[in-house]
């Protein structure tokens, strides 16, 4: 007990142990209130919600493609590492594809709050439409998953055999993980290196055209929502996917580092700063001719939707979350000179960019449903309930605490240094 004490004081440092108990305590407190909520909507149904006949979408959904892109974003960013080969990344290698897993377990919890029969989640994968894009999707989630945790557990290999020599935690966990003739040299290293290189090719396919595209893609095919129905749309979420899993990794990398009080390296979130503010700018193109043909095509029902969004009383997400607060101001930290140096601004530009695809994820979902199919019908009205937001914010808080639990018994972060430190 004695040696696991100091093991474990080098894995926490003194300076940063109540900021992260207090961390935990706060997720804590969070998902308990949010689960009184989550429990109370599987018990009561729907009826917890502001969701209608006219608008069977909200929240929860633009919540699900928010961190199915987060997922896709930060896999597809992991590629450049363990595929393209572009070293300067490496620091955020294996915390991108961790990101990718829990970003995806939030997102399909976020799908289970909103089934009205929750119950049922089983009957996509047992019985298979094959013609159903929805159950292709499913599919590919599960495929992709099992991906990403194999392409982790190779990125982990190295540290978890030297952590498994270590009377800690992270010690504990690699022991039981890893096998007992596990070794590091040469030979393994190469056969590492390839094994990730060809799952990371097989996982961009299955990242671009199943999963984030995928997503895109059900809603693309409805042809019954003109804001929807465009050949445009799964490109438009893969991209916004880069956005917002560049933006969210080099925000949790900066913000993990000065938590902890560890040296930033300046360089690495300067040049992803500059990659972000790229797939941004595509992004922010695409979407420009999105709403050029829908305007120019001159139908009334896309037309309405695009009043909805922009010149409603709604419109406030649209000119001030998606565009102002998350393009136009983070565009302007990049480029300008007085700021694309300062490592808080990058923070600030990368925190607003994440907060702004929220905002592209519930006009994407909200306004074609608003907008009645025939103009006979009612018009939508929605806005998420307080019992919406509970949920919302338990499930958030449950990805976090799974996110943090993970970073304290496996080795997310670069440790090899650091272990072979201790271990001499």
């Amino acid at each position: 007990m004695g040696n696991l004490a100091m093991n474990a004081k080098h894995e926490i440092k003194p300076g940063t142990s109540s900021t992260l108990k207090l961390w935990i305590f706060a997720l804590l407190a969070a998902f308990m209130v949010g689960g009184y909520f989550i429990i109370e909507r599987l018990f009561t149904g729907l009826s917890a919600t502001n969701l209608s006949s006219i608008t069977p979408w909200g929240a929860w959904i633009a919540f699900y493609i928010f961190f199915v892109g987060l997922s896709a974003g930060s896999f597809l960013l992991s590629t450049l590492i363990y595929v393209f080969g572009m070293e300067e990344y490496e620091r955020i290698g294996k915390a991108a594809l961790f990101t990718a897993i829990v970003c995806m377990i939030v997102a399909l919890t976020f799908v289970l709050m909103d089934l009205g029969r929750p119950e049922r989640l089983l009957n996509a994968i047992i019985y298979w439409n094959v013609t159903s894009p929805l159950a292709w999707e499913v599919h590919f989630y599960l495929v992709y998953i099992v991906l990403l945790t194999a392409e982790l557990y190779i990125a982990m290999r190295e540290d978890l055999v030297r952590a498994a020599k270590k009377n800690s935690m992270k010690g504990i966990v690699a022991r039981l993980i890893t096998f007992k003739n596990s070794t590091i040299n040469a030979a393994t290293k190469k056969r590492d290196h390839t094994l990730m290189k060809v799952l990371g090719t097989l996982g961009i396919p299955i990242a671009i055209l199943g999963v984030h595209g995928g997503t895109g893609t059900i809603f693309a095919l409805v042809k019954a929502r003109p804001g929807w129905n465009t050949a445009l749309f799964p490109i438009i979420f893969v991209i916004s996917a880069m956005v917002s899993g560049t933006a969210l990794l080099l925000a949790m990398y900066i913000i993990k580092k000065k938590a902890a009080k560890q040296p930033i390296d300046k360089e690495m979130v300067q040049s992803l700063s500059k990659m972000m503010a790229g797939f941004l700018i595509i992004d922010l193109g695409l979407q420009f001719y999105e709403y050029l043909v829908g305007w120019y095509g001159l139908e009334t029902e896309h037309l309405d939707t695009l009043a909805t969004m922009m010149a409603s009383d709604v419109s406030w997400s649209f000119w001030g979350v998606q565009m102002f607060f998350g393009a136009f101001i983070p565009l302007i930290i990049v480029f300008w000179k007085k700021t694309n140096q300062n490592i808080n601004a990058l923070l600030a530009a990368a925190v607003l960019i994440v907060i702004g695809i929220i905002g592209v994820r519930f006009n994407i979902v909200v306004p074609p449903l608003v907008v009645p199919v025939f103009h006979e019908l009612p018009w939508g009205q929605y806005f998420p309930s307080v019992k919406e937001w509970m949920v919302s914010i338990g499930v958030v808080a449950m990805g976090l605490l799974i996110y943090t639990f993970g970073e304290m018994i496996l080795p997310i972060e670069d440790i090899s240094d650091e272990v072979n430190e201790h271990a001499k």
